[in-house]
């Protein structure tokens, strides 16, 4: 177990958007939550490394509280993903360098390279982020998340904006860095047959509940 949620929610003003989620993720593995829209999984997401604050529950990583962790460091441990991507101006190795520098630390250009030729963008690191396809941009997004060293990473749709060929290449992307890295990744997706191709285990989510858990095959069968 290497991220843990117990009894997890959090409540606004007139409307719970999770509530009472208990579940574990593990070193390596490919979780998927799915849920009819409106059901909190991008809530439930943003929970997990505390962008937005829980009202109830609480989330251990590497059984440590994760109140007891400093935000950015949280951050760096639990990257996220977003549905687009939201890149710096400048070139794919300023935005790799970004995470680092902000840690003292120099991503060199050989270490940025290997983590391109990871996402399938080999000699990428000079190219200037406005002339990057969709697809292109998303596995940068990637490439630095992974500058970061995390131990898990927050998938929020990463492929809901991207045409056939990309989504394809994304999720090449999200298979390796779950089975070759050993990252845990986390992925919030409305494509069921996505789902079944790239998670070991599914939870389905609705009004804010969980109300399955477990193995891909049997849950998407249900």
């Amino acid at each position: 177990m290497l991220l843990r949620a117990d009894k997890l929610g959090r409540s606004v003003p007139g409307k719970v958007l999770v509530t009472e989620a208990t579940f574990e993720v593990r070193q390596a593995e490919i979780l998927a939550i799915v849920g009819p829209s409106g059901s909190g999984k991008s809530s439930l997401l943003r929970l997990l490394n505390r962008l937005d604050e829980p009202t109830e529950g609480n989330v251990c990583l590497d059984e440590v509280d994760y109140r007891q962790i400093a935000p950015r460091e949280l951050r760096r441990r639990v990257g996220m993903v977003m549905q687009r991507p939201y890149l710096f101006a400048g070139t794919v190795l300023d935005n790799l360098r970004f995470g680092p520098r902000q840690r003292a630390e120099d991503l060199s250009l050989m270490a940025a390279d290997e983590l391109l030729a990871g996402v399938g963008l080999s000699g990428f690191a000079s190219r200037d982020v406005s002339n990057l396809s969709g697809g292109e941009a998303q596995r940068v997004s990637f490439a630095r998340a992974l500058a970061n060293s995390p131990e898990v990473l927050l998938l929020d749709e990463p492929t809901s904006a991207l045409d056939e060929d990309a989504k394809r290449e994304v999720e090449a992307v999200i298979e390796r860095i779950g089975h070759e890295q050993g990252v845990a990744c986390v992925l919030v997706t409305h494509d069921a047959a996505q789902a079944a191709r790239l998670a070991q285990r599914v939870l389905v989510l609705e009004s804010g509940r969980v109300v399955r858990i477990g193995l891909a095959a049997e849950v998407l069968r249900a």
